[in-house]
């Protein structure tokens, strides 16, 4: 009887170690497959966006194939010109990101809902993302102005610096702007004077990229304007402080705006008004863009 039991307990034992085993196996397997899945969205987080990227883009492709063309008139004496290209970016235009990460701006630039877009993400550790093709039109200036152009957005390149708006940005980050700037000038053959800022085309609604970035770096490198020394400078008796903001690029609408814009640009300064030295900057600005 003694026996009996002793082989009915081993027997026991053995099923809950066959049990335990197997429980063991299954965890493994459950871990393993966790973190394959893991390891995939790790690697490939953006698939979903970039699906669309690419259907959209399919669709635009789509429309230029047409043929003969459907567009607006639908012409059936269709001739094709053997002579075009596509439309080419003229302007450049920098902005902050107004957020805490990169990845929360690559975040809200692959998700539909937010309507907002750049051609370019700068991260602060220098990583560039190129997101949309130089030629496509991103929505990145929205409303704004610059001379008689008020369709930033249809002959520019946006580029989206990761600062918050109220930090310094990083060597690493102003290092790699440079190099696309520099890739971006020669492709395009962009004017110095294009090189400008999201506040400078919506001074009533932005202020990115903020007083702390640093335009004299850019401009002495190629990009953008810079002024000389105004020390022994003379201002004409007729010089009008508008028509000079008028001359470089602004929107004049609301004169106060279009001040603390350029301050904000040229002399790191958000103050309202201009004090006489900064008459005599805003002056030297304008010989730039005559």
């Amino acid at each position: 009887m003694q026996l009996h039991f002793i082989l009915i307990e081993t027997l026991a034992l053995s099923r809950i170690h066959i049990i335990l085993v197997e429980d063991r196996l299954q965890m493994k397997y459950t871990i393993c497959f966790l973190l394959i899945v893991c390891l995939s969205c790790a690697r490939k987080p953006y698939a979903s966006s970039n699906k669309i990227y690419k259907q959209q883009a399919k669709q635009l492709a789509e429309t230029l194939k047409q043929y003969p063309l459907k567009d607006s008139f639908g012409s059936t004496d269709f001739i094709g010109t053997t002579n075009f290209n596509l439309r080419k970016p003229n302007f450049v235009i920098i902005h902050h990101t107004a957020q805490n990460s990169c990845e929360q701006t690559l975040k809200t630039f692959t998700t539909q809902q937010t309507q907002v877009s750049a051609h370019y993400v700068i991260c602060k550790d220098g990583t560039v993302h190129h997101m949309l093709n130089d030629y496509m039109r991103a929505w990145h200036a929205g409303v704004g102005k610059w001379g008689n152009d008020v369709d930033i957005n249809s002959n520019s390149i946006g580029i989206e610096l990761d600062n918050n708006g109220y930090e310094p940005f990083t060597d690493d980050q102003l290092n790699s702007l440079l190099k696309l700037l520099a890739a971006l000038k020669k492709q395009y053959n962009i004017p110095a004077a294009n090189f400008i800022g999201h506040a400078d085309i919506a001074p009533a609604r932005k202020n990115d990229p903020n007083v702390f970035f640093p335009w004299k770096r850019l401009a002495d490198s190629g990009y953008g304007y810079w002024y000389a020394d105004t020390t022994n400078l003379v201002l004409p008796s007729n010089f009008n402080d508008l028509q000079a903001l008028r001359i470089i690029g602004y929107d004049i609408k609301d004169t106060t705006a279009a001040i603390v814009a350029f301050k904000r640009h040229w002399l790191q300064d958000t103050l309202p008004g201009l004090d006489s030295a900064q008459y005599k900057v805003l002056f030297e600005v304008m010989k730039k863009y005559e």
